[in-house]
């Protein structure tokens, strides 16, 4: 789907999805509890219905209850009686596969992971590298990849600056084995926030990690027990709007925890400072999704802003360093790409102009955003991809007022 933007402003009351994050981790949660647990505030993205895949393809089962609810009846942390590998279809899902490969190992000795996209060319090295000095086989095919073997309790080292979630997953495991194990970081830990929230949700569901001394101790034997509550707002997915706001809009975001432990609240003090003009160096080291809506503000504001440490972010759904700098280069801004930063000059408007969205849900929304401050009208090519993470994205922004025509 290509569509064509042309110049507005947003105005009225918006109201974010839920969490993927915390949804991708309550729903893991309630799969490995006893008993049924309700899941209020779901957002269906294609990664969350990825994750809701896998659930099933480990033993559990669910049912969407109403519109945005789901139950889940889970498998009470059991392991599986042998036989052959489940097929774990990932999507595009990079939370989905991280979170869910030592479960598996936990639960059912492994399975096949399937991916689309760029999913498994994205980094796996840490859990390669981990699981084969553990005895667990690992088989890497086209677009798939395949662990035999059953996940045992010790001690666990990874680089930390990778991505958090490889220690989330083995968090979300652990528990179920028996025996303590140790989980540390080699490197400093990146995204720590996001680990705040796994441990959230495990005493949630009745389980406990120790934090000691930068290191997660983590009792084994726990049973996950069976809970209901609902998923908080999207932080990242509220920072598109907060970039409309700098652009020119006047929104009223509503349906976000100011106390939460995501990550990516830290919009809310980035979009205060963007607001003074002068140069300014944003470290993104730990919120990288933040990237796209704070490059789409700090394209027209006065004064060079320098997001660093963004490495990771070449492992995206797109190179997001060049895709990013690309597209709004394509709308007449001055970014410049470096090894792992964006250095952006802001100029007085946009002048409009094409960008691809290259399947990268955060591109298309950041382009879209960009728009409002746009002196003509743009083009975004495939569009579609917002459904990733946000489907109903461009109905909420032509509510908003945004005028938008389907080419």
């Amino acid at each position: 789907m290509n569509l064509m933007i042309e110049p507005s402003q947003l105005q009225g009351t918006v109201i974010p999805p839920s969490s993927k994050s915390q949804t991708h981790r309550l729903l893991l949660a309630a799969a490995l509890a006893e008993g049924e647990s309700t899941i209020e505030n779901v957002s269906f993205s294609q990664d969350v219905e990825a994750t809701l895949r896998c659930l099933e393809a480990l033993g559990a089962a669910w049912e969407r209850t109403e519109e945005q609810t789901v139950r889940v009846t889970g498998l009470a942390g059991a392991a599986a009686d042998g036989g052959a590998l489940p097929l774990f279809d990932c999507g595009e899902s990079g939370t989905t596969l991280r979170l869910v490969m030592p479960v598996a190992l936990a639960i059912t000795g492994g399975g096949v992971f399937k991916g689309r996209g760029r999913l498994l060319e994205r980094p796996l090295g840490p859990y390669r590298d981990l699981f084969t000095q553990k005895g667990i086989a690992w088989e890497e095919g086209a677009d798939t990849v395949t662990l035999r073997g059953r996940l045992e309790s010790g001690d666990f080292a990874m680089p930390g600056h990778v991505s958090s979630q490889f220690f989330s997953g083995l968090m979300m495991a652990l528990p179920l084995l028996e025996g303590e194990s140790l989980v540390k970081a080699v490197t400093p830990l990146e995204s720590a926030g996001y680990l705040n929230m796994t441990r959230d949700v495990l005493e949630q569901f009745g389980v406990g990690v120790r934090f000691e001394k930068g290191d997660y101790r983590i009792p084994g034997g726990q049973h996950y027990r069976a809970h209901s509550c609902a998923v908080e707002g999207d932080w990242s997915q509220a920072a598109f709007w907060y970039a409309a706001n700098a652009l020119g809009s006047d929104l009223t975001i509503e349906g976000l925890n100011p106390l939460s432990m995501q990550g990516d609240m830290m919009i809310a003090p980035h979009y205060l400072h963007l607001r003074r003009p002068g140069d300014l160096d944003i470290d993104v080291s730990g919120c990288p999704d933040l990237v796209p809506p704070l490059a789409a503000m700090a394209s027209v504001r006065p004064g060079t802003v320098r997001l660093v440490n963004a490495g990771r972010l070449r492992l995206k759904e797109s190179d997001r360093l060049r895709t990013v700098s690309s597209a709004l280069n394509a709308l007449g801004a001055s970014v410049e790409e470096g090894k792992d930063m964006l250095t952006i000059r802001g100029v007085p408007a946009l002048k409009g102009g094409t960008v691809n969205a290259c399947g990268d849900h955060r591109i298309a929304m950041m382009t879209a955003v960009a728009a409002l401050a746009s002196d003509g009208p743009v083009t975004v090519l495939g569009a579609e991809c917002v459904r990733k993470s946000y489907p109903e994205f461009w109905e909420d922004y032509q509510g908003l007022g945004g005028k938008i025509r389907v080419l």
